[in-house]
C-alpha cells in the first residue's frame, strides 16, 4: 500500500501471478484539508483514516486472492472497495482490542505490582514499570506475530514498500534490482509511531498523581488522544530533520524497532511495491495536471505506511 498526498494506491498479485492495482483519492477534508493544519488534532484523524486504509488494503488483498479484481469501474474511474459498516466495524474493533491489550493490561499488570511490592508511595516508579511492561508486551507481540509465516510474508511486502520510498527519495531507478539495494528503514514508518506513542505515555503518565485501579485506567483513556498527537508530531518532526546528527541519534530506536516489521522482500515484493508507487504518483500527476490546465508538476512525495 502507497499513500501519497492526494490518492491511495494498493497493489497485489493475484492467483495467476499478474499484478492487480487498486488507486483511489483520499478524503480531501483530511488530507490537505484543514483538519491537516490543526497541529496534535491532525494525528488523530490521520491515524483513524489509517486504520480505515489498512483494514481495506487487506481486504481487496483477500478479494482478488479469491476472484478476479480490476481496479476501476465501467466509467474508468478508480472505485473505492469495501467501504461501509464493515470497514468501521473492523477498524473500531482491531483499534479496542490495541487499547485493551497495549494500555488497560499494562494499567491493570503494574497495579498488582504495585500490590504486592508496596510501591504506592512512588508513582514515578510503578508509572515507569507500567510504562517498561507496555514496551515488553508491544515489542513482544510484534516478534510473536512475525514468526508466523503469513506476517513474515507481509513484512516482506513492508520492507518492499520501505525500499521502493527510500530508492524514489534518493533518485534511483524504480525497478526491483535498483530498489533491492536500499535500506529497510524508514523514519516515516508506523512502527516508528508505535514506539513513540509508548515512550511518551511514559513521560506524560509519570507526572501524575498516585491514583486507583479505576481512575488509574480512565486517565490513561482519557490522555492517550492528547499522547498520540503528540506522537505523531514528533514523528513528523524528526522525518523532517533527519540531516540533524542528534535527531537522527533519538530516532535510532524507531528505525531499530523496524527490523521486527520488516523482512527483506524477493523481486516479486518490489515489483508490487513498485507498481502501487508508481499508480500513485501517476494518479496524482494526472489530477495535478487536469486543475493546472495541462501543466504537469514534479512527481509528488508518497509514503508506504507513515
Amino acid at each position: 500500500m502507497m499513500r501519497g498526498s492526494r490518492a491511495l494506491s494498493v497493489a497485489v498479485r493475484d492467483p495467476q501471478g499478474g499484478i492487480v492495482v487498486h488507486t483511489e483519492p483520499l478524503d480531501s477534508r483530511i488530507y490537505g484539508g484543514r483538519l491537516a493544519k490543526v497541529p496534535f488534532l491532525r494525528g488523530l484523524t490521520l491515524l483513524w483514516d489509517a486504520l480505515g486504509l489498512g483494514i481495506r488494503s487487506l481486504l481487496f488483498a483477500a478479494e482478488v486472492a479469491l476472484q478476479d479484481e480490476t481496479n476501476t469501474q465501467a466509467d474508468g474511474k478508480p472505485e473505492k472497495v469495501f467501504e461501509g459498516p464493515l470497514q468501521w466495524t473492523l477498524v473500531a474493533f482491531s483499534l479496542s482490542l490495541s487499547i485493551l491489550l497495549f494500555f488497560v493490561l499494562p494499567t491493570f499488570l503494574a497495579h498488582l505490582v504495585e500490590r504486592t511490592f508496596g510501591l504506592s508511595a512512588s508513582p514515578v516508579a510503578i508509572n515507569f514499570i507500567e510504562g517498561m511492561i507496555r514496551l515488553v508486551l508491544l515489542v513482544g507481540y510484534i516478534w510473536a506475530i512475525g514468526l508466523m509465516a503469513d506476517v513474515k510474508r507481509l513484512y516482506g511486502y513492508h520492507g518492499a514498500e520501505h525500499k521502493t520510498i527510500n530508492a524514489f527519495e534518493a533518485g534511483a531507478e524504480l525497478t526491483p534490482a535498483s530498489v533491492a539495494r536500499f535500506p529497510l528503514e524508514h523514519p516515516r514508518c508506523g512502527t516508528a509511531f508505535l514506539l513513540s506513542v509508548v515512550v511518551i505515555s511514559i513521560l506524560i503518565y509519570s507526572v501524575l498523581p498516585p491514583l486507583d485501579l479505576l481512575p488509574r485506567i480512565l486517565s490513561r483513556l482519557v490522555l492517550l488522544p492528547l499522547i498520540a498527537g503528540i506522537a505523531y508530531e514528533f514523528l513528523k518532526f524528526t522525518a523532517s530533520h533527519q540531516s540533524n546528527a542528534l535527531i537522527r541519534l533519538i530516532t535510532r530506536p524507531n528505525l531499530a524497532l523496524q527490523r521486527l516489521t520488516t523482512r527483506e522482500p524477493d523481486m516479486e515484493m518490489l515489483a508490487v511495491a513498485i507498481a502501487a508507487f508508481e499508480n500513485v504518483v501517476a494518479y496524482e500527476r494526472s489530477q495535478t495536471a487536469v486543475q493546472l490546465g495541462d501543466t504537469i508538476l514534479p512527481p509528488v512525495t508518497a509514503a508506504g505506511d507513515a
